[in-house]
């Protein structure tokens, strides 16, 4: 079987394309979700982090977002040894789910992309993204900003892509979606 992923940075719209495909029938496992559900429910990372961060990872049961995200947010060393128990998780959970496509934010980021046969990215406007995460998540112009600053150049996500898909307003999105459907079919 085939895998496919669709990517892009933050504000790009990568989630509303995704629900566009979900619409004409396609299932799209979504990673950060299953990265959010294998944290909490899965013994396997919950030893492993507990290990590596403490055992205040988890407090009766539960992960501790605000120690775990203190940490990951302390270095970059930090951040890649919670990505290297958590990211093979997810995969491993995504091939297991029989699913096709999947929704990664940071495919390129977190060295996944062998796992996928082809890659969709998404993009848009600087401008325009900056105002969708405002909007979503009501941060200034210069957080979001910021936000967009630490992910990979989305001109180097776009490069690296199978299709790119352009997500400004503007351009159709119909034949976009049609062009990523034929994919499956060839």
């Amino acid at each position: 079987m085939k895998h496919y992923c669709i990517t892009g940075g933050i504000g790009s719209g990568k989630s509303y394309v995704c629900n566009l495909l979900k619409q004409q029938g396609i299932e799209i496992y979504d990673c950060d979700s299953a990265a959010k559900r294998l944290m909490h429910s899965s013994d396997e990372i919950r030893q492993r982090l507990t290990a590596l961060i403490g055992l205040d990872a988890y407090v009766d049961g539960r992960l501790n977002k605000a120690v775990v995200a203190q940490f990951l947010l302390a270095s970059e060393e930090n951040k890649q040894a919670i990505n290297d128990i958590v990211h093979p998780a997810v995969m491993k959970d995504f091939y297991d789910s029989g699913i096709q496509w999947m929704e990664c934010a940071i495919l390129y980021e977190a060295q996944l992309e062998q796992y996928a046969d082809k890659v969709v990215a998404v993009v848009a406007p600087e401008e325009l993204r900056i105002e969708r995460i405002m909007k979503r998540d009501g941060i200034t112009h210069e957080k979001a900003r910021e936000w967009i600053e630490k992910q990979i150049p989305q001109e180097l996500v776009a490069e690296r892509a199978d299709m790119v898909v352009v997500n400004d307003g503007a351009t159709p999105l119909e034949e976009q979606i049609e062009r990523i459907k034929t994919i499956i079919a060839g």
